[in-house]
C-alpha cells in the first residue's frame, strides 16, 4: 500500500487536472454557444443568395455558367479538397474522424491537391505524399466571415484559371449534440442537383412569374456565387467549430467525472492507509507499555532452607 504522502500527492494532482478539466468545459460550450449566435446572424443572408441561384436555374433551363462548367473532356482532373481539423486535441475522436474521410477521398482521387485548416490536420499530412498548398494557413479558432471570404476567393480564382477542376470541403457537420458527422460537399463546379430543394422550386405560385435580372443572369451569377461559396465555406466552419467544441465538452466532461471518482477511490485509500497507521501506532504503544510494566513488577527468589539443631530445653545446639 502507499504511504499516506504519496497519496495525498496523487489526489492534489487529480484535482488540479479536474480543475483544468471543468474549466476546458466551460470554454468550449462558452465558444460554441458564440458560433452558433454568429452563424445564426448572417444565415438569413447567405439564403437569399441560395434562393436567388435556385430561381435563376429554376427560370433558366439552358443556363450555362463558368462556375458550372464541368470540363466532361479533361481527362486527369485535379481536385481539390479543404479539409477543416481543429489546432488542437482533447477533443475525443473529432480530428481522427475528419481525417480518415479525407484519407479516404484522396485514395480515390488520381490527382488530389489538399488544402489544410487547422493545426492537427498540417501535422497529420506533414509525413504524407499529398500534394498540399502551402501557403493556405488559416486557423480553425474562431471562423469569421472574413476568413472564409478569403477562402472562398481563392479556390475560386483557382477553379476558373483551370487549375482545380472540381472543389471539395471535408468537415464535421453536427447533427445534434450527440451525433457529429464527417462529411463532404462540392462547392465547384455547381450543379442543378444542389439547389433542388431551394424555395424556388416550390410549385405554390409564389415564384409563378416573370422574373428579370437586369443587367443579365450570368452577370449577377458572376456576384452572387462568390457570396454562396463564401456562405458555404463559413457555414462549414462553424458547423466543425462547434463539432469540436462539443467533442471537446463531451471529452472534458467525462474526463471531470473520472477525477472525482478516482479522487473518492484515493480519499478511501488514504483513509484505509491512515486507519492501518493509527492501529499500527496504538499497538505499538500498547506493547511497549506492557513491557515496561513487566520490567517494572518486583521479582520473588526462593528463600533458603532454614536447618536448626535443638536440645530438649530449647537451647539451639547448631545453626545451619
Amino acid at each position: 500500500m502507499a504511504s499516506i504522502k504519496e497519496i495525498r500527492t496523487r489526489i492534489k494532482s487529480v484535482d488540479q487536472t479536474l480543475k483544468i478539466t471543468n474549466a476546458m468545459y466551460l470554454i468550449s460550450s462558452a465558444k460554441m454557444r458564440k458560433a452558433r449566435q454568429q452563424l445564426t446572424g448572417v444565415e438569413p443572408y447567405f439564403n437569399k443568395i441560395q434562393e436567388t441561384i435556385a430561381d435563376i436555374l429554376y427560370h433558366s433551363h439552358e443556363f450555362e455558367h463558368p462556375f458550372m462548367d464541368t470540363r466532361p473532356g479533361k481527362k486527369k482532373r485535379t481536385v481539390g479538397y479543404i479539409v477543416i481539423t481543429g489546432d488542437k486535441g482533447m477533443a475525443g475522436a473529432y480530428n481522427h474522424n475528419v481525417l480518415k474521410l479525407a484519407e479516404e477521398k484522396l485514395a480515390q482521387t488520381e490527382n488530389p491537391v489538399l488544402f489544410l485548416i487547422g493545426q492537427v490536420g498540417r501535422a497529420y499530412f506533414a509525413g504524407k505524399n499529398v500534394t498540399v498548398d502551402a501557403e493556405f494557413l488559416y486557423t480553425a479558432q474562431d471562423p469569421t466571415v472574413t476568413r472564409a471570404r478569403d477562402i472562398s476567393e481563392t479556390v475560386v480564382d483557382l477553379f476558373l484559371r483551370g487549375q482545380l477542376d472540381e472543389v471539395h470541403v471535408v468537415y464535421t457537420k453536427m447533427v445534434s449534440s450527440m451525433l457529429m458527422q464527417p462529411s463532404t460537399y462540392q462547392l465547384l463546379p455547381l450543379t442543378r442537383e444542389q439547389f433542388q430543394d431551394g424555395p424556388a422550386q416550390h410549385t405554390d405560385g409564389k415564384y409563378n412569374r416573370q422574373v428579370v435580372y437586369v443587367p443579365s443572369e450570368h452577370k449577377v451569377m458572376d456576384k452572387i456565387v462568390p457570396g454562396y461559396l463564401k456562405g458555404v465555406i463559413f457555414g462549414c466552419l462553424v458547423e466543425s467549430f462547434c463539432s469540436e467544441q462539443n467533442a471537446r465538452m463531451t471529452a472534458m466532461d467525462s474526463s471531470t467525472k473520472n477525477a472525482k471518482e478516482m479522487i473518492r477511490t484515493l480519499s478511501l485509500e488514504q483513509n484505509r492507509a491512515r486507519q492501518a497507521a493509527i492501529t499500527q501506532e496504538i499497538t505499538e504503544i500498547v506493547g511497549g507499555a506492557q513491557k515496561k510494566s513487566a520490567n517494572d513488577r518486583p521479582s520473588h527468589r526462593p528463600v533458603p532452607a532454614l536447618t536448626l539443631l535443638v536440645s530438649a530445653d530449647g537451647t539451639v545446639l547448631h545453626k545451619a
